[in-house]
Protein backbone atom coordinates (compact mmCIF):
# COMPACT_ATOMS: atom_id res chain seq x y z
CA UNK A 1 0.00 0.00 0.00
CA UNK A 2 0.91 3.34 -0.80
CA UNK A 3 2.37 5.85 2.04
CA UNK A 4 0.20 8.60 0.59
CA UNK A 5 -3.18 6.48 0.62
CA UNK A 6 -4.02 7.40 4.59
CA UNK A 7 -7.81 5.70 5.58
CA UNK A 8 -10.55 7.54 7.22
CA UNK A 9 -9.56 6.76 10.39
CA UNK A 10 -6.20 7.44 10.18
CA UNK A 11 -7.58 11.25 9.38
CA UNK A 12 -9.89 11.35 12.14
CA UNK A 13 -7.13 10.14 14.38
CA UNK A 14 -4.60 12.71 13.05
CA UNK A 15 -7.79 15.64 13.26
CA UNK A 16 -8.51 14.81 16.74
CA UNK A 17 -4.55 14.29 18.44
CA UNK A 18 -4.43 18.00 16.47
CA UNK A 19 -7.24 19.18 18.08
CA UNK A 20 -6.47 18.05 21.93
CA UNK A 21 -2.89 18.97 21.65
CA UNK A 22 -4.14 22.94 20.65
CA UNK A 23 -7.43 23.07 22.38
CA UNK A 24 -7.64 20.79 25.08
CA UNK A 25 -11.04 18.70 25.59
CA UNK A 26 -12.42 17.03 22.45
CA UNK A 27 -15.60 15.53 22.69
CA UNK A 28 -16.61 13.99 19.28
CA UNK A 29 -14.49 14.19 15.84
CA UNK A 30 -16.94 12.12 12.85
CA UNK A 31 -17.76 12.20 10.04
CA UNK A 32 -21.17 11.44 8.26
CA UNK A 33 -23.56 11.93 5.06
CA UNK A 34 -26.23 13.91 5.28
CA UNK A 35 -28.96 13.73 2.48
CA UNK A 36 -28.99 17.23 1.43
CA UNK A 37 -25.55 18.48 1.70
CA UNK A 38 -23.03 15.61 1.02
CA UNK A 39 -20.54 14.71 3.36
CA UNK A 40 -19.95 16.48 6.78
CA UNK A 41 -16.92 16.09 9.17
CA UNK A 42 -17.34 17.59 12.40
CA UNK A 43 -15.29 18.07 15.59
CA UNK A 44 -17.24 18.81 18.92
CA UNK A 45 -14.97 20.28 22.04
CA UNK A 46 -16.05 20.88 25.24
CA UNK A 47 -16.09 24.47 25.64
CA UNK A 48 -16.15 25.86 22.09
CA UNK A 49 -18.95 25.99 19.07
CA UNK A 50 -17.62 23.11 16.85
CA UNK A 51 -15.91 22.90 13.82
CA UNK A 52 -17.71 21.76 10.45
CA UNK A 53 -16.77 21.35 6.76
CA UNK A 54 -18.54 19.19 4.14
CA UNK A 55 -17.13 18.06 0.93
CA UNK A 56 -17.88 16.14 -1.94
CA UNK A 57 -16.70 12.72 -0.44
CA UNK A 58 -15.60 11.48 3.21
CA UNK A 59 -12.05 12.07 2.68
CA UNK A 60 -12.64 15.77 1.06
CA UNK A 61 -14.72 16.72 4.08
CA UNK A 62 -12.04 15.68 6.18
CA UNK A 63 -9.43 17.42 4.05
CA UNK A 64 -11.45 20.56 4.31
CA UNK A 65 -11.71 20.00 8.36
CA UNK A 66 -8.15 19.84 8.76
CA UNK A 67 -7.36 22.56 6.69
CA UNK A 68 -10.29 24.76 8.44
CA UNK A 69 -8.32 23.83 12.07
CA UNK A 70 -4.44 24.69 10.90
CA UNK A 71 -5.95 27.68 10.01
CA UNK A 72 -7.44 28.28 13.38
CA UNK A 73 -4.20 26.98 15.08
CA UNK A 74 -1.92 29.47 13.12
CA UNK A 75 -3.55 32.46 13.47
CA UNK A 76 -4.23 31.71 17.32
CA UNK A 77 0.02 31.03 17.24
CA UNK A 78 0.19 34.36 15.60
CA UNK A 79 -0.76 36.34 18.47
Amino acid sequence: MSKNLKTIDERIERIYRLAKEHFGEVRFVGIKKHTKIGWVAKIQFDEFESLIAEGVDATDALKKLRKRLRKIIDRYNMV
